[in-house]
């Protein structure tokens, strides 16, 4: 396996950012690099923390457990994010590693994630997912349903949940406006809530590999980016990924 240049990548997806954002009148830096590092190993997460990556984002609580303990021990600016959709089982080993939770998407996760914090005193940030394509499964189903959610954390009946923002997964397609109208279905649904529930809930995770330039256009705040980094996936080494 050729070797992957972590650094010369970072440095490239960052300026590829830094364009996106000029080129859509955005200030430098207001767009954040969430380096998906899925099946990806410690060896090679540790190469992007030394090139200045501290943003990461996971899709498995498992795989989370396996990796990064050591790395969040070692380094204490780094922050874990976990991005994937979370099992109500899964919660408790969730909130004891991440900074913050990225996709909740339903009204039983946000409950068990505020029951688990309390447990460990421990407050975590959350983003809430917007459902915005039809072949995503995940993400509250409307704007009225992510209210609640909202709402509920605003009355104060999750005290260890600090609302962030809001993230979506656009339709995987060529489609330009089918990608743009789900980025403008998320930014319309925080200037709703965010006028309606002042809880500074400005974050927007939306974008990825193959579309992040429209999505800091549509007023994104972070990408999701992975393969660009650390290369194609090897799904054989899913056992073997903390080595």
């Amino acid at each position: 396996m050729a070797h992957i240049d972590i650094k010369e990548n970072l440095g490239f997806v960052l300026s590829q950012i830094r364009s996106a954002e000029k080129n859509a009148g955005r200030a430098e830096g207001s767009v954040k690099l969430l380096a998906v590092s899925k099946f990806h190993p410690v060896s090679q997460i540790e190469e992007a923390i030394l090139a200045g990556q501290l943003y990461f984002g996971e899709n498995r609580v498992q795989e989370s457990i396996e990796k990064f303990p050591a790395i969040l021990k070692k380094n204490t600016g780094v922050h874990l994010h976990i991005i994937g959709q979370l099992q109500t089982n899964k919660v408790k080993k969730a909130v004891e590693i991440a900074t913050c939770i990225e996709s909740v998407d339903r009204m039983p996760l946000l409950m068990e994630i505020e029951k688990h914090c309390a447990k460990i005193e421990k407050k975590i940030e959350v983003l809430f997912e917007l459902h915005t394509a039809e072949d995503s499964k995940s993400g509250f189903a409307d704007l009225q349903t992510l209210e609640e959610a909202v709402k509920f954390v605003f009355d104060g009946n999750a005290p260890h949940i600090i609302p962030k923002g809001f993230m979506t997964l656009a339709p995987f397609t060529d489609d330009e406006e089918k990608i743009r109208a789900s980025f403008k279905a998320l930014k319309h649904a925080s200037s709703i809530l965010n006028e309606k529930y002042p809880c500074n809930m400005t974050e927007l995770s939306m974008g990825m590999s193959g579309d992040y330039k429209i999505a800091i256009e549509e007023g994104s705040t972070e990408v999701r980016i992975g393969t660009a980094i650390f290369g194609e996936r090897d799904y054989s080494q899913q056992g073997a990924v903390a080595k």
